[in-house]
């Protein structure tokens, strides 16, 4: 009894072993599918919130080592697509967050549960308790760790040639109502730039998330690609 007792306890090691190693292998092999939109989209803006403190954790997230913004390469084309469209009218996008490993999405839950920690609570959730975040702003799982997701808005070049963000109505990771895309509590001219964020996405492929403005997936994935979450650092 004692000896199958032994035998029933190391063979979960042996399982977590080959898990880790599997997904070890997974993650560098997925990570080759990706691509630094840095080097491939030169004309447009970043502000990676989760590699700082600037976001409602307050602190850098887990996974974020460096300031960069990776996305699948399958997803690349329609990006250009609309960067180029864009051009057109002295505009760009400017990018908050793109892939997210899932130990950021995992730090995320945890900030999420430990409701003493409200240090943020004044500029990203003013008007919601801490315990609503779960669910329709904060997830187990995130579309980002996919590759295919991302957070962005519009800027366009001022006069002194600078790139001005455009008035969506709330500021990025406002969990609030009034960050819905179709917020009736926002004015004409902040609907009207939402609208046309939203109508750019759409045509090139970019779902909208109606709960955030900010927030697009492209849709055209295969049924691996949408199963599968990836958990790199981003570096």
């Amino acid at each position: 009894m004692v000896k199958r007792r032994q035998a029933m306890i190391k063979w979960p090691l042996w399982l977590l072993a080959l898990f880790a190693g599997s997904q070890c292998f997974a993650n560098e092999a997925g990570k080759q599918q990706f691509v630094d939109i840095k080097t491939e989209l030169e004309s447009v803006e970043y502000d990676i919130r989760y590699a700082g403190y600037n976001n409602f954790v307050g602190e850098p997230v887990d996974g974020y080592l460096e300031s960069k913004c990776f996305i699948h390469r399958d997803a690349l084309p329609a990006l250009k697509a609309i960067v180029n469209e864009l051009a057109n009218k002295q505009m760009t996008l400017k990018f908050f967050d793109c892939y997210r490993p899932e130990k950021a999405v995992a730090h995320f839950m945890r900030w999420a549960k430990d409701l003493t920690d409200l240090k943020t609570k004044a500029q990203y959730y003013p008007n919601l308790p801490k315990s609503a975040l779960v669910g329709p702003y904060i997830a187990e799982k995130s579309g980002h760790s996919r590759g295919f997701t991302i957070d962005v808005t519009l800027v366009e070049l001022d006069p002194h040639g600078q790139y001005q963000a455009l008035d969506m109505g709330s500021p990025y990771d406002m969990f609030d109502a009034i960050s819905n895309t179709e917020s009736p509590n926002i004015n004409a001219q902040q609907k009207a730039n939402r609208e046309l964020l939203k109508n750019l996405m759409q045509k090139h492929g970019f779902a909208a998330y109606d709960m955030e403005w900010w927030h697009f997936t492209y849709a055209n994935m295969t049924e691996v690609q949408k199963q599968q979450y990836y958990d790199f650092d981003v570096q």
